[in-house]
Formats: C-alpha cells, sequence, structure tokens
C-alpha cells in the first residue's frame, strides 16, 4: 500500500487495529501520522480516546495498557507511538521460556483500538515476529526514498493535489536545487502557492524569487559557468557567495557540484547519447541535458575525474581538516583549479 491507499481507507472509516509505518523516507510516515493525530476522531473524543507516546521515552507495557482500554462513548480509540524506532521492543525470538506480551497482543488486537507504530529513518527488520504479527492483523508500510529522478514528477503531483500547475523547468530546479528532502520541497511549495493563484501555473521564475534562488548567483549558474569555462562570471558568482555565506553554504554548493560532476562522468560512459537515453541515465530531466553535454565538451573524462577528487579534497579542508583557510578562500582556490 502507498501512503495516499493508507489515507484514502483512513478518510472511509475502513480501519485496522494495527499500522506499522517504517523506512528511510519520514515524509510519508509524516503524512500519515499527521492525519491519524489530527484527523481519524472528532475533537470531542480524543481527550478520551487518543493517546500519543513517543517510544524514548516509553515502556512496552505503557504501550500495551493504553492498547488494552476500551474506547469510552466511542467506537474507536487511537494509541500513536511515534519515534518507535527508539523503543525498546522486547525480546523477539523463539525462547519457548520467555514471553513477549507485545508480541501477545499483536497476535490478538483489540478492533476497537488504531495501534500505530511510526518507526522512522530505517527499515524494521521483517524476519521478526512482531513484524509478521502487525502484517497478518494489520497494515505494514514501508516508506522508501524517492530516487532523484523521480522528485519532478513527485512535485508535479504534490503541486497538482493542492489545484495547481508547474512547468517542467520549475521542478527539475526544485530538484536540482532541493535535492530529495520532500519534507523542505513541500514546505517551500506551500510558501510559494501563497503568492500564486490558484489553478496558476508555477514557474521558473517563481521559483527562483520565493525559494530563495538568486537569479544571477546560485550554483545552478556557476555550474553553468563552469561549463562555459568561463572565469569571470565564476569569480562573480563566488564573491557573492563569499558575502552570503548563510543562503550559500559551501557544503551545499561542493554538494551540488559533486552531483554535477559525477553526471558529466556518466555522460562520458554513457554509450547512447541520445537525450532521452542521457536523462535516464543521469536520472534528470531531459531539460538540463545540455548542461551536461557543454560540461563534457569542457572537461574530458580525466579532468572529470579530477575534479571530483578536489571536489572532496575541499569537502574536507572546509570542515577544518589539513587546512584553516575560510569558505571564500577555498572556494576560490577550487574554482582556479577547475577552471586550469
Amino acid at each position: 500500500m502507498t501512503a495516499d491507499d493508507i489515507l484514502k481507507d483512513l478518510k472511509n472509516r475502513k480501519y485496522k487495529p494495527l499500522y506499522l509505518l517504517h523506512g528511510d523516507e519520514p515524509y510519508f510516515i509524516d503524512q500519515v501520522s499527521n492525519f491519524v493525530e489530527d484527523k481519524l476522531l472528532p475533537d470531542a473524543e480524543k481527550g478520551f480516546n487518543q493517546t500519543v507516546l513517543y517510544g524514548k521515552d516509553t515502556e512496552i507495557m505503557t504501550v500495551l495498557n493504553a492498547a488494552k482500554r476500551y474506547p469510552m462513548m466511542a467506537e474507536y480509540q487511537v494509541v500513536l507511538v511515534k519515534e518507535a524506532q527508539d523503543m525498546k521492543w522486547g525480546r523477539d525470538d523463539d525462547d519457548k521460556k520467555t514471553i513477549n506480551p507485545l508480541l501477545s497482543y499483536l497476535e490478538n488486537p483489540l478492533p476497537s483500538t488504531i495501534l500505530v507504530f511510526c518507526y522512522k529513518y530505517g527499515k524494521f527488520d521483517k524476519r521478526k515476529k512482531t513484524y509478521k504479527a502487525i502484517e497478518k492483523n494489520g497494515v505494514v508500510f514501508e516508506s522508501a526514498t524517492l530516487y532523484d529522478n523521480k522528485i519532478p514528477s513527485w512535485t508535479e503531483g504534490f503541486v497538482a493535489g493542492k489545484g495547481y500547475k508547474i512547468d517542467q523547468q520549475a521542478s527539475a530546479m526544485i530538484a536540482e536545487y532541493l535535492g530529495n528532502d520532500l519534507s523542505k520541497i513541500a514546505n517551500e511549495l506551500e510558501k510559494l502557492m501563497l503568492n500564486v493563484s490558484p489553478g496558476q501555473t508555477i514557474t521558473m521564475q517563481q521559483v527562483q524569487d520565493n525559494i530563495g534562488i538568486s537569479k544571477e548567483y546560485n550554483v545552478f549558474e556557476l555550474q553553468s559557468a563552469l561549463s562555459r569555462k568561463d572565469p569571470f562570471k565564476v569569480n562573480q558568482i563566488i564573491n557573492y557567495f563569499d558575502a552570503n555565506p548563510k543562503a550559500n553554504p559551501i557544503v551545499l554548493v561542493l554538494g551540488n557540484l559533486n552531483n554535477f560532476f559525477s553526471k558529466v562522468l556518466l555522460y562520458h560512459y554513457a554509450k547512447d547519447k541520445s537525450p532521452q537515453s542521457l536523462a535516464r541515465e543521469l536520472g534528470v530531466n531531459p531539460y538540463f541535458i545540455k548542461d551536461y553535454e557543454l560540461a563534457a565538451r569542457s572537461y574530458n573524462y580525466g579532468k572529470s575525474m579530477q575534479i571530483i577528487s578536489l571536489l572532496r579534497e575541499y569537502d574536507l579542508k572546509s570542515k577544518g581538516v589539513d587546512s584553516n583557510a575560510g569558505p571564500g578562500e577555498l572556494m576560490k582556490e577550487l574554482m582556479f583549479k577547475i577552471l586550469h
């Protein structure tokens, strides 16, 4: 099941007694968890019939005591365990002398209780009996991290769900600039949509204006200037970054450049140089292929390898390894070595 499938069932009051939401991507887990906490029960019932626990501060018996209660003047009660990855789940093996009270409950859950475990930043061990018991008697949802090349389509779907549209260039820029942090993307888009009329198409210009991407001095313009081997523009951008370090932290810039030149290296490897094939191989929107093509012409395979090595070296230097230089000085040194 997807997060949308679970939400659809919950909205239609199709409940299961057990839910395990686990995986590396917290956004979808939070999406379901927030609905359970905010919308599942009417406000009048929450005081008596909703319990929210946190794994780090919760014992198994606390969860069980809450789960085994019957709802008061209502059909269901909700027990929501957040940060369940920090909870001590108890023994889960074949030792017949050891009784796991949680497992006993999961194998025979109370139908009037909706017990939800939010197990974030990792996968629950599928070999565990507790996992199998939840899978048998409830719903298990694995929230997987989206690949970078899936972010633009996810962005377009998110925006469409809010009654807006976004052009491909804008969604591709968001993916390149914000990476695959779905929570951050969602927050930035929510703020952007406050300044856009419903039904209107969000453009790249609006993304630049509202998501803090300078029109002339951003990491995309730096990549473009490096691809053209334009030292004057490169130095202009680096000086702007040095004057605005909070908006352009060196770690973010180096990370984006490493991602860019890694894809330039993939471009050199690719046998099929058609735009559609390259887009699949590099995991980018076809709109950006021309940028990698230009960079590949400027930097051959050997130079691309050297640049990646330089980026790793200067990443360490930016963290104080064998260097006391400031971010601006380090970036200027690095740009000179890339361009020459």
